[in-house]
């Protein structure tokens, strides 16, 4: 039988990018930090299981159902960005720069991982172009293999519904040194050049 010691590390361990020594390390650091530290992120951890919930309209994390993304009448409800994952929507939400709703997907495609259209948040994303006013769903996946497939796929059907679909800009970041980017973004910005 495990100690609580043994059980916190394996539990530790298994957070993004942790690994069994990283996991001893924070479950020493919080041993000797009991008080401060421990306790108080045990109680956030249990109070966040208890009252965060997921928004049945964009798949958000928040305290209620619709969240206050969702439920704000001052956004643009005719525009959706659709994201992977919650921490895309924090990101761009972050920045200011959107005032429109979201859609978060869970995820990618992904044949290798047996990630089909059934087991991401896509069927509730058609729901809700049917049955909204929805005139622009934008399409912000990450560039990757799985993001451009995933993007494809949903414009696809997007397109069958007769909604406007458009994708994130991708290429040269803002400051970026053609010297150091890879050939993928070069040939993306090559080929999604713009009149000036």
């Amino acid at each position: 039988m495990n100690s609580p010691l043994d059980n916190l590390i394996n539990y530790i361990s298994r957070l993004p990018g942790l690994g069994k020594r990283s996991a001893r390390r924070m479950a020493l650091h919080l041993l000797k930090n009991r008080e401060k530290l421990m306790v108080p992120l045990a109680n956030s951890i249990l109070e966040t299981a208890e009252k965060i919930q997921t928004c049945e309209s964009c798949g958000n994390y928040d305290m209620t159902s619709p969240c206050n993304i969702c439920s704000n009448l001052k956004r643009d409800h005719s525009t959706i960005l659709v994201v992977e994952d919650v921490s895309d929507l924090w990101a761009i939400e972050k920045g200011g720069i959107y005032s429109g709703i979201y859609h978060i997907l869970g995820g990618v495609l992904s044949a290798i991982d047996g990630v089909s259209p059934d087991k991401l948040n896509i069927k509730s994303l058609f729901d809700r172009v049917i049955a909204g006013d929805v005139k622009e769903v934008i399409l912000a996946t990450n560039a990757t293999m799985e993001g451009q497939t995933t993007a494809h796929y949903l414009s696809q059907k997007l397109q069958d519904l007769g909604t406007k679909t458009t994708r994130l800009a991708q290429g040269i970041p803002l400051g970026g040194e053609l010297e150091y980017l890879d050939e993928g973004t070069l040939l993306t910005a090559l080929n999604s050049r713009t009149d000036i």
